[in-house]
């Protein structure tokens, strides 16, 4: 019997979907969302996800093998759809049996659901629209997670609460809808259960537990941080596609804007093909995250972070964690 009755039996499409005592997904997080993380979520009843991010096929073999011998629970792996290497990811995911690949970043190119599916696997989708999400799921999406802009990292421009109140009520009986973006208490995780939603995905909450690796500087970062400090960035060129990041403001932020201008000059030159510009990008990020969150240069580097770190106070265990966002959210239910 579960300690959490009320809040189980909400998650219970979605603890079943993904073999877990608690439907709480653990949002991707490059450099941050790695074996150590990945498996304590697992093990503390969580479901942990790996973020491939930028990684080569190589890595990502490494890096699912290291956590399988880390947890015998179920975790997922991410995946981003622009990755040139997709389908050698995809193969990389089957030679392990992983059971669940989260598709982030785009839309899925033709062929990469069916390569996921034809190892048995899950396969979870993000959608910024309605329409879009109908579609994703008609060609082969099993959930879908609706992730608001006061998400961290790579955000769209509507907020959560809109989100839930536009996706729920129309996909929500025939359809497995996790909600992200925001989410730091047990008291809105009930709210989005009630409305129809069968689990959350948290990142900024787990991102300084005890078992992340992220540099103690970079932790300290976000125990000092507000709300208000964690900004969007900014498009500098309309012809540049770039997706807005949501990061503590620091020098970081502002050499963004300064490599957004040269890829710019680039294209004006037309020295860079518009693919090539938006990897260029891509990669930017990836050295960004990495300097601040393994080599813990918070001044440089990237501050990926939602509007929720202003709850993030000290360092504390995945379990505990877990535990206060069941115990928080069964403690609202029992209320109504």
């Amino acid at each position: 019997m579960s300690s959490y009755p009320k809040t189980s039996a909400l998650m219970a499409r979605g603890r079943e979907f993904l073999g877990t005592d608690h439907a709480i997904l653990c949002g991707a997080m490059s450099w941050v969302s790695e074996r150590n993380l990945v498996s304590a979520i697992s093990n503390a009843g969580g479901f942990g996800v790996i973020a491939c991010g930028a990684m080569t096929p190589e890595l990502l073999d490494a890096e699912i093998a290291a956590t399988r011998a880390m947890t015998d629970r179920p975790f997922g792996v991410n995946l981003i759809t622009m990755h040139p290497q997709l389908f050698d990811l995809i193969e990389v995911c089957g030679k392990h049996g992983v059971g669940h690949v989260v598709l982030a970043g785009g839309i899925p190119p033709k062929g990469s659901v069916e390569a996921i599916k034809a190892f048995d696997a899950r396969v979870i989708v993000f959608a910024p629209t309605l329409a879009l999400a109908k579609k994703l799921l008609r060609s082969g999406g099993d959930a879908l997670v609706i992730e608001g802009m006061e998400a961290g990292g790579h955000i769209g421009p509507v907020s959560t609460s809109v989100l839930a109140q536009e996706f729920l009520p129309e996909l929500s009986a025939d359809h497995l809808v996790f909600v992200a973006g925001g989410i730091g208490r047990g008291e809105a995780i009930a709210g989005y259960l009630e409305m129809g939603a069968v689990g959350v995905q948290l990142g900024t909450r787990f991102a300084c537990a005890t078992e992340s690796i992220a540099h103690p500087d970079f932790k300290k970062a976000f125990f000092r941080a507000g709300a208000r400090d964690a900004i969007a960035s900014v498009q500098v060129d309309p012809r540049l596609p770039v997706i807005p990041v949501r990061a503590l403001r620091n020098k970081g932020t502002e050499a963004f804007s300064a490599k957004q201008r040269e890829v710019a000059n680039l294209l004006d030159s037309e020295s860079l093909p518009m693919a090539e510009a938006q990897l260029q990008i891509e990669h930017y990020w990836a050295g960004a995250l990495r300097r601040a969150v393994i080599d813990g240069d918070i001044e440089n580097g990237s501050l990926m972070a939602g509007q929720s770190v202003g709850m993030v106070k000290s360092e504390e265990p995945v379990a505990d964690i877990i535990a206060q966002l069941m115990a928080e959210s069964e403690a609202a239910l029992s209320r109504r």
